[in-house]
């Protein structure tokens, strides 16, 4: 039986999904997750213990976890940005394909990756890192508007904002650091909670790229159209769509970027998710992450061939990639297929979910999956980093595929109520909006 590393959040959505495409594949998977390591196993998946905010000591961990089992290790990989550097580590201690782990330190850092962009002649906005501390001044600092203020680390658009003056700029500035500075983004332990990213704002059309590299071969899986407009103030992603409504040759431009943008990282093997822009100057690299696209999102791909009885899922293609076995080549189905993932309308606390029969039975609709829990309190953007839900469906065009998931959440309703602000117990202070007290 094949044996595959799978470094993972312990509570991510995609670790089911690939627990249930190994089990089917015949591959052995042992999980390693951010968990204290003098807990007994408390889910049941005897996961190596690890913190992933100390790569290289997660992967001594890990490498001392595989000599002790005795067992040979034949792939890994890993979901989620944290992971990913831990993954690196590790893989260049086993002997196996991935990427160094420079490359993916990179990757977590949106002011390095900008520069490893420019250095490579690739496009890029103006940008700078400011601290947050003193309060930044835009007019001594020669900032131009309207602009994007970001963290250096964070994902999913939490944290960034545009502003379009210097009002907007000191407001947003303020509301960023309330939430690098909130206990919840502190006990992440992640690397320059200290500093904030502004670039010039990119108008234009945004498209995700989903890919694997082989030996630093990029093969392209999908390319995903975003028809909602992301021009601010937050960002907060909601349809994915594909094929992309896009012209051949925009496609091959796109596709020569994200190879370009993967080359000029020094990534080399294993899944990627892009981010870009496109407007009249040509296609801007946003970013890109060493790891599959997040949360179920990659249940809105599935892949076949002539010969396959049924489509495989994403997990399954990602695995047999990693492990070498036939299979990872598969094209993508040819029908058109989407997922929403349901946006946060508001802060508060979610007390009840109505419609989710009436949406479920929408023509084209193949899922509706709920993952916020009742009476749990929810975060919108830019404080939010977690959605409501994932609606997928599939159909005979892109355009068919994004009205019924339209039309499935206009059925539902959500009740969410504000929450009364409360002292932090250690800090004595009320946590800005749409940050949750642990």
């Amino acid at each position: 039986m094949p044996r595959l590393l799978l470094f993972t959040a312990k509570l991510g959505y995609q670790t089911r999904s690939f627990d249930e495409a190994a089990r089917k594949l015949g591959v052995e998977l042992v999980f390693v997750t951010d968990r204290c390591h003098q807990l007994d196993d408390p889910w049941g998946d005897r996961a190596i213990p690890v913190h992933f905010e100390s790569p290289e000591a997660a992967a001594g961990a890990v490498l001392e976890a595989v000599r002790a089992q005795k067992a040979d290790v034949d792939g890994i990989l890993a979901l989620g940005d944290r992971p990913a550097v831990a993954a690196a580590y590790a893989a260049r201690g086993l002997g196996l394909s991935y990427n160094h782990p420079a490359s993916v330190e990179t990757c977590r850092s949106k002011l390095r990756m900008r520069e490893v962009f420019r250095e490579a002649g690739m496009r890029v906005p103006w940008f700078r890192a400011l601290n947050i501390h003193p309060a930044p001044e835009p007019a001594l600092l020669g900032i131009s508007y309207p602009c994007v203020l970001k963290p250096l680390s964070l994902s999913a658009s939490q944290g960034v904002v545009r502003a379009n003056t210097r009002e907007e700029f000191q407001t947003a500035a303020a509301r960023i650091r309330r939430l690098l500075e909130s206990p919840e983004i502190q006990a992440t332990r992640e690397p320059h909670l200290d500093q904030i990213l502004v670039e010039r704002y990119i108008p234009g059309k945004e498209v995700a790229v989903e890919g694997v590299l082989t030996d630093g071969a990029l093969r392209i899986l999908a390319i995903f159209d975003k028809p909602d407009p992301l021009e601010g103030p937050y960002f907060e992603e909601t349809i994915y769509v594909t094929p992309a409504r896009l012209t051949d040759s925009l496609q091959r431009e796109i596709e020569s970027a994200a190879a370009e943008a993967t080359r000029a990282l020094g990534l080399l093997h294993g899944p990627i998710h892009a981010e870009f822009r496109i407007n009249e100057e040509g296609v801007w690299a946003l970013e890109v992450a060493p790891r599959p696209i997040g949360g179920l999102c990659a249940r809105a791909l599935r892949f076949s061939t002539s010969l396959s009885k049924e489509p495989i899922g994403l997990e399954d293609l990602l695995l047999r990639h990693a492990l070498g076995l036939s299979g990872d080549d598969w094209p993508r189905e040819e029908c058109a297929s989407g997922v929403m993932m349901i946006p946060v309308p508001r802060s508060g606390i979610l007390e009840k979910i109505e419609g989710e029969d009436a949406a479920r039975d929408v023509p084209n609709i193949t899922a509706l999956e709920i993952t916020a829990r009742l009476h749990d309190y929810i975060a919108a953007w830019p404080e939010g980093s977690s959605y409501l839900g994932f609606l997928f469906a599939r159909g005979n065009s892109a355009e068919e595929v994004e009205a019924a998931m339209r039309t499935a959440h206009a059925k539902l309703n959500f009740k969410i109520t504000p929450r009364l602000p409360v002292e932090h117990p250690s800090t004595g202070r009320i946590p800005a909006a749409g940050n949750q007290l642990n």
